[in-house]
């Protein structure tokens, strides 16, 4: 059915969501990727055929640049553009099968009370709306078309989520789990890797065996001259003498007049550099060239100097461990698996009940430090994510979490202290509405099976592939 839209026919409804957040942003194309007459079917929802033209109105719409498209082929941009298309269609459907409608009246109200169209005091103003349309390149027409189509939308969203007011017990426990405090005891693990220091000769060498195809260091050999007007014409001035000689030279480039010819015809002594590695420390000019050794004779800026360069070979060797940087380098990979390797396994054991209570007490040498948290927003001492994983899990339970500096901590949830809502009328309207969010959410992810049921989708593989050929 949709194959090659990832998986998109367990998610129709997706893309629409996306859709209606950055709509008022595309809502404007700023001129049309391309033209075209072809009106070969491209999708069919059930018997309504999507034609080819009108997924290219739709992909000028979006008002992505054609050269964005053509760079993101092979990451099936096409097949996800199409995706919206589909999912606009699929509301388009839905609007139409339960035959909702927006009055003239509407839509002039939502024009007059949009403050982008009003003056400071909130009074419409016409000449504000017509500027608005003219600089989006927009008729009236258009405009009221686009801003219908969104209200349709959003009263089928509305009709979907209705009814979900939520019982009291329901918000009060969402407070509840939001804001309880939490008490955790927990080790800081650095005390329990190996040290830097600590790895043998012997055992960079095994990590350098084992994964002797990924350490590989590549070394590259080159020529350049550093050109300047001080000893091209003879005066330490940027005049037009000089750029002529630029011009000259890059007109040689491009007629493959070798390296060499080219610096004996301007009197320059070239630098020669043999088996450059990458390094930090290195200097500017030859860290460039190195970043540019894949177009292996060219000229670029450096300051005020143009340098010329030529990379005669590049080769790829085994990690040296005799050389200082490498070696820090292995080094480094070396000590962050073995923190790795540590972690998952002392992971592995907590997900699978083999953690005990006592080993977390041997580790920590009577010295665990304790925190409390105030709410799962609470990210003062860990990452964010890591305290949602702590507040998901029970008393008594372990896990591995971090902070801000990636520090990895053994944890042990101690205790929660219950937080009850209290009588505020802000507090009790905020967790109101989020609750009826989260309801509707799960409703919302209901309709969107519902929709895999009713829809059929098929896709005209070789009308895609058409459509691709274009940006090729």
């Amino acid at each position: 059915m949709l194959n090659s839209l990832r998986n998109f026919s367990r998610s129709k409804i997706a893309w629409v969501f996306i859709g209606m957040i950055i709509l008022p942003f595309v809502f404007w194309g700023m001129g049309g990727v391309f033209n075209t007459g072809n009106t070969n079917v491209v999708a069919k929802v059930n018997e309504t055929k999507i034609s080819t033209q009108e997924f290219i109105d739709y992909l000028n719409n979006t008002n992505i640049p054609q050269k964005t498209i053509k760079e993101n082929l092979d990451k099936q941009i096409i097949e996800e553009l199409l995706s919206g298309l589909i999912s606009t269609t699929l509301l388009d459907l839905e609007i139409k099968d339960f035959d909702f409608s927006v009055s003239q009246n509407i839509l002039l109200k939502k024009i007059k009370t949009n403050k982008n169209f009003s003056d400071e005091n909130g009074i419409f103003q016409r000449t504000k709306y017509e500027k608005f349309l003219l600089e989006n390149n927009q008729t009236a027409a258009q405009f009221e078309l686009r801003l219908k189509n969104r209200e349709l939308q959003k009263n089928l969203f509305d009709y979907i989520g209705a009814g979900t007011v939520n019982p009291n017990f329901l918000i009060n426990k969402l407070y509840e789990e939001e804001n309880k405090k939490l008490e955790i005891e927990f080790i800081n693990l650095k005390n329990f890797y190996k040290k830097r220091d600590d790895f043998s000769d012997k055992e960079l060498k095994d990590f350098i065996t084992k994964n002797k195809e990924k350490l590989k260091v590549e070394y590259i050999g080159f020529n350049y001259a550093i050109i300047n007007p001080l000893n091209i014409i003879g005066i330490d001035e940027f005049n037009q003498s000089f750029f002529d000689k630029i011009d000259q030279i890059e007109i040689d480039i491009s007629n493959e007049v070798k390296f060499d010819t080219i610096v004996s015809n301007l009197n320059i002594i070239p630098k020669k550099v043999k088996n450059f590695k990458f390094s930090e420390k290195g200097k500017i000019i030859e860290k460039k060239i190195f970043e540019l050794r894949n177009n292996k004779f060219d000229i670029f800026e450096s300051g005020n100097d143009y340098i010329l360069y030529e990379v005669n070979n590049i080769n790829l060797k085994e990690p040296d461990i005799n050389d200082d940087q490498i070696k820090n380098e292995i080094l480094e990979l070396v000590t962050q698996q073995d923190k790795f390797d540590y972690n998952t396994q002392l992971l592995d054991r907590i997900k699978n009940d083999k953690f005990t209570n006592e080993e977390f007490t041997e580790m920590s040498q009577g010295k665990v430090e304790i925190a409390k948290l105030n709410s799962i927003r609470d990210n003062n001492k860990f990452e964010i994510n890591a305290v949602e994983i702590l507040y998901s899990l029970p008393i008594n339970s372990f896990t591995l979490i971090n902070d801000e500096k990636d520090n990895i901590y053994l944890a042990k949830i101690k205790n929660y202290e219950k937080e009850t809502i209290k009588n505020n009328s802000e507090i009790l309207k905020k967790y109101t509405e989020k609750q009826n969010s989260n309801s509707k959410n799960t409703l919302l992810k209901s309709y969107d099976l519902f929709l895999n049921n009713k829809y059929n989708i098929v896709l005209n593989q070789k009308t895609i592939e058409r459509v691709k050929n274009f940006f090729r």
